[in-house]
């Protein structure tokens, strides 16, 4: 299992909350470009509720980024998804190619 253990995963940012100057705080992690536009939404079992370790700028949404951090199995509902997983403290990384 991977759990509670480190993890790279490649994916997609759904922006759900941001610092006072911007950045990026809080966001799920998503498989595919544009997955909660679409309705239905991904089933919680593909999707990562991540909080940042430190706030980034955020680029474009179509960018892919690569998650590293631990996973918990921890539910979490928003207004657009719902999450499985939860990785806190996590960071984002550009996929350049």
């Amino acid at each position: 299992t991977v759990l509670q253990r480190p993890v790279r995963l490649p994916g997609y940012v759904v922006p759900l909350a941001n610092a006072q100057d911007g950045r990026l705080t809080e966001l799920l992690f998503v498989p595919f470009y544009g997955a909660c536009i679409h309705v239905p939404p991904p089933p919680p079992n593909q999707i990562i509720h991540v909080t940042l370790a430190t706030p980034i700028a955020l680029g474009n949404l179509w960018d892919p980024y690569r998650l590293a951090g631990r996973l918990q199995v921890k539910r979490f509902d928003a207004d657009i998804a719902s999450a499985s997983y939860d990785a806190a403290a996590a960071t984002l990384t550009v996929i350049r190619n």
